[in-house]
């Protein structure tokens, strides 16, 4: 039979902490020992020394006893009372320190896989899969899973044993007391189960809700500008009320179905007890049972049904654990469209040269976006890809990097297919400098490192040369010490593309691919962009996809895409003498760039 996700998830997390459970499973043993011999010195002071009974033979010692005799014997008891009490806590303690730690150390190793399945999944899972409902995942779901490791890893075990080892000792005092508290018994289990089986539909409903409050305060967050300027804020705010009233309306469920069961638990634990004390009293006056056997029992019920209650908020404790459990098993079973071959090579030392043969894709809809794109660049050229929006440009850089895969066709590096490398080394032959350079939180100097693991503060310094942002980090207070605000807000466009340069240059990769690396620069930003990016192209095999043709110019030759298929290569003079559609766009783009800078001087 096929494991459930939260079996399975238990089982590979717990399997490694097997000696602290077992030490903690040690310490719930002796806290149910000690919780079993609670109410005895009770019976040992009512029966044997207030009432004379005659005692059994392991206690022959209290026979007989007067005065002040029985005042010392009475001190004794007292004293073993607080001694119990006393275990029972450092049991106990030991026991929640070791399984709270237990839990704690699980959820760190299943957001470590999380995450790191994460960044390994192809870019076609995290396209369609928000943000907001991964990061839900991350941090909710795996804090109800440690809730349960921490509070329910032996505690439901721990429970079962307290309530059959009670329930063995009231039977052996007294059968028919002992089957009166086991007739309540098939109350609790039908509120047991029914509580669970409601409780988990109704979690899984909220959790799905929770998720989407997470997905829509994350897109809405990285969308405050546009919020602001469009006048939506009280749209978003009401938006975001729907949702938010909807997931309160299945956490009142919940909670409802919850206090049902435990009030449930509560009345049968009255109704046993009222039953124990009638029939027991009525034994006694009969001479057929003594007073402290009735205490033992009453005393037993009242921690009988504690352990019961406690089944019943683990049963919403369990259903939260497997909607979690279902949630994040969605994630680690998710395979990578894209892996390594078995038997892939590293792609190391590699010229540069680029070809593309036939190149078909389509992002899984049946609707291509390359339709049989054939191409080939040589070590340390410069190509061009020109078109309009959604011309198929930046598919084929991402075909490059390997973040999908084409559907005919191949692409190959130094004549090898690319799936014939390894991903991670083949990425790391590529620089990229995005139109949209993604910046980090951190220090500019971690920045610009993240491009290559253990660069040195010289490799730091040199490439932010190159690209033109030394001048300005040594401006800031901090140096390539300041901080970033959250992408990098803090600094001007051109400020930070010319990290992402620097970022990009201090890989020393053979291939460079440049996203629209002039958009939205002032002409100031743009002249220390383009110098930036002639020290970073010099020797590099160059991809450079641009809407501006005359940025195209001094390329050795453009590839001119529209809906997916090349309509024209060339260098820019042939492409001039031979294509006039071309001639007369470039010679339109020209004149207005020429217009704008005349207007921005």
């Amino acid at each position: 039979m096929k494991r459930t996700r939260l079996r399975r998830i238990a089982l590979d997390h717990i399997r490694p902490l097997r000696g602290k459970l077992a030490l903690g499973a040690l310490c719930m043993l002796g806290f149910i020992a000690t919780q079993l011999l609670m109410p005895w010195p009770l019976k040992i002071v009512f029966d044997y020394i207030l009432l004379g009974k005659r005692p059994p033979r392991l206690l022959s010692g209290l026979s007989g006893l007067e005065g002040e005799r029985k005042v010392q014997a009475i001190l004794i008891v007292s004293v073993a009372i607080v001694g119990l009490a006393l275990l029972r806590g450092i049991f106990s303690y030991l026991q929640l320190a070791i399984t709270s730690s237990a839990g704690q150390r699980v959820v760190y190793a299943i957001r470590r896989e999380i995450f790191a399945h994460l960044q390994r999944l192809s870019l076609s899972f995290h396209s369609r899969t928000r943000s907001g409902e991964l990061l839900s995942k991350m941090a909710s779901d795996t804090n109800t899973l440690r809730d349960l490791f921490a509070d329910a890893a032996l505690g439901l075990a721990g429970d079962l044993i307290t309530v059959l080892g009670m329930f063995a000792v009231m039977l052996w005092l007294d059968r028919k007391l002992g089957l009166i508290v086991l007739a309540t018994f098939p109350i609790l289990l039908v509120t047991f189960f029914y509580r669970y089986r409601t409780v988990r539909g109704s979690v899984s409903r909220q959790r799905q809700k929770e998720g989407r409050i997470a997905s829509q305060l994350a897109e809405i967050l990285g969308a405050v500008p546009l919020v602001q300027a469009f006048g939506r804020e009280q749209y978003e705010a009401d938006r975001f009320e729907t949702e938010s009233a909807a997931s309160l309306e299945a956490g009142i469920r919940t909670a409802r179905l919850e206090a049902a069961a435990t009030r449930g638990v509560e009345i049968t634990r009255a109704l046993g007890t009222a039953a124990i004390v009638l029939f027991g009293s009525l034994e006694v006056l009969a001479g057929r049972m003594t007073l402290g056997t009735v205490v033992v029992f009453t005393s037993y019920l009242s921690h009988l049904y504690r352990p019961l209650r406690d089944l019943t908020k683990l049963s919403k404790s369990f259903a939260k654990a497997s909607v979690s459990a279902e949630r994040i098993g969605e994630i680690l079973e998710a395979e990578p469209e894209i892996q390594d071959r078995p038997d892939a090579v590293e792609a190391t030392g590699i010229s540069g040269s680029i070809r593309f043969d036939g190149v078909t894709f389509d992002y899984g809809d049946g609707r291509p976006v390359l339709k049989d794109v054939s191409f080939s660049i040589a070590p340390g050229e410069k190509l061009a890809l020109v078109g309009a929006s959604g011309a198929g440009k930046s598919t084929l850089v991402s075909l490059i990097l390997r973040f999908y895969d084409p559907v005919a066709g191949s692409i190959s590096i130094d004549g090898l297919d690319i799936r014939n490398y390894r991903c991670e080394s083949l990425r790391r032959e590529i620089g990229i400098v995005l139109q949209d350079s993604l910046l980090f939180g951190t220090t500019i100097r971690e920045n610009i490192a993240y491009g290559k693991v253990g660069a040195t503060d010289e490799e730091i310094v040199a490439a932010a040369r190159a690209a033109n942002a030394h001048e300005f980090i040594s401006e800031l207070e901090d140096g390539y010490d300041t901080v970033l605000v959250e992408r990098g807000a803090s600094l001007s466009g051109g400020e930070r593309r010319r990290i992402g340069i620097a970022r990009a240059l201090i890989r020393k990769a053979p291939i460079l691919i440049l996203d629209e690396p002039m958009t939205g620069l002032d002409v100031e930003s743009e002249g220390k962009v383009r110098e930036a990016l002639d020290n970073v192209m010099t020797g590099k095999t160059c991809i450079l996809i641009t809407h501006d043709l005359a940025s195209a110019t001094d390329a050795d030759f453009i590839v001119i895409l529209e809906d997916g298929r090349v309509i024209e290569r060339g260098s820019h003079a042939d492409l001039m003498d031979r294509d006039p559609r071309y001639r007369l766009l470039y010679e339109m783009k020209t004149g207005q760039r020429t217009l704008s800078l005349a207007s921005k001087a």
